[in-house]
């Protein structure tokens, strides 16, 4: 549990930099950046990392199990990449720090609960649903981790107000634009938590192949990450082909710096990549692993971000009362965070304490 815990964290904290190297291209327009990053991360890295360490590749995708649940997991992570490309869009309207917030607290928030009800249709009601003082303890940690986000969104809100003050930006045209991009940013963070039902409905057939080819158990997330990042990468290659091509950005491939924005686009990849498979381990290391760890990885990875936007100065600009939200939503974050692990740490006590229990039975009876 605390292994896993552990890994939501270290996936969380590559998830908020991996786009760092991104500002040191030269000789790209924003498409031609993303739009390689895209093709890098959801095919070149994940394919390669599969056929190089994983055993048995094809007969793990042609097992009747795996060949059942395959359908599911390719829409869901379709709607996913959808979710992802909105994002962007959404950031474009309304900036990074209301976007990631809004974004991340919609994914969050739904995506944290998904795989408890994907657990209630499959077992029933009495199995499926975790024990009600860890179940309750787990509601409080998302609430309390969406108060941090409703707080930083605060604060982006009024940074962004401080900054059109200074540049006496249009009232007018911004009031146009914030209220596009919130909806873009709540409906792709609803489609974003694709991810989440992909890995829940295919990590158990899937790691189970996996397990079966002879490959140790922290390649099983490998094994569900190729086909989300394949089938996510259609949407989102899709859409950057569409971008490229419409803003006439082909030829500023040809720059002659090409060569050193592919190595740090790579590195962007790699670490995209990397996150994505950190947490899949880390949410198959325990029961409810794709309920807590998801909620720890993706507000370690907001966290990272708003920290990020503060040591590059960001939030220069801002007033005393946008820098109080933003520091509340911070201390709210990480304190979502604790409940969360402390739910798990309960729930490893309990499982502990009953198996000792029935073991000192079983001897009595003996």
């Amino acid at each position: 549990m605390i292994e896993g815990i552990i890994w939501a964290l270290i996936s969380g904290l590559m998830l908020g930099l991996y786009a760092l190297p991104a500002k040191f291209t030269k000789g790209f327009q924003e498409e031609n950046t993303w739009g390689l990053f895209f093709l890098q991360t959801m095919f070149l890295v994940p394919i390669l990392a599969s056929l190089l360490l994983v055993e048995g590749l094809g007969e793990i995708y042609t097992s009747p199990e795996v060949k059942a649940v395959l359908p599911v997991m390719i829409i869901s992570a379709g709607l996913w990449g959808t979710g992802v490309m909105m994002w962007g869009k959404a950031i474009h309207h309304i900036g990074l720090s209301i976007g990631f917030s809004l974004f991340i607290g919609t994914v969050i928030l739904v995506g944290s609960v998904l795989p408890i009800g994907i657990s209630v249709v499959e077992q029933g009601y009495a199995e499926g649903l975790p024990p009600t003082a860890i179940f309750t303890l787990i509601l409080i940690g998302i609430v309390v981790v969406l108060i941090g986000v409703i707080f930083n969104c605060k604060a982006g809100l009024l940074r962004e107000a401080d900054e059109a003050r200074e540049e006496d930006a249009s009232d007018e045209g911004g009031k146009k634009s914030m209220a596009a991009g919130i909806v873009i940013a709540v409906v792709g963070g609803l489609l974003a938590t694709g991810f989440n039902v992909a890995f829940t409905v295919g990590g158990g057939p899937i790691g189970a192949a996996v397990t079966a080819a002879g490959n140790p158990a922290w390649m099983v997330s490998l094994g569900v990450m190729l086909v989300v990042f394949l089938s996510g990468g259609v949407v989102m290659g899709s859409y950057f082909v569409w971008q490229i091509t419409a803003k006439k950005a082909w030829g500023s491939f040809k720059t002659p710096t090409f060569a050193m924005n592919t190595v740090l686009i790579f590195i962007m990849a790699f670490f995209h990549y990397a996150a994505s498979v950190g947490y899949g381990y880390g949410a198959s290391l325990f029961e409810l692993g794709p309920v807590v760890v998801y909620a720890i990885f993706n507000t370690t990875c907001l966290l990272v971000a708003v920290i990020s936007g503060l040591v590059t100065k960001e939030w220069v600009k801002a007033s005393t009362q946008a820098r109080k939200c933003l520091y509340l939503g911070l201390i709210s974050m990480v304190l979502g965070v604790v409940i969360l692990a402390a739910s798990q740490y309960i729930s490893a006590i309990n499982t502990t304490l009953s198996f000792n229990v029935g073991n000192a039975v079983d001897s009595t009876e003996l």
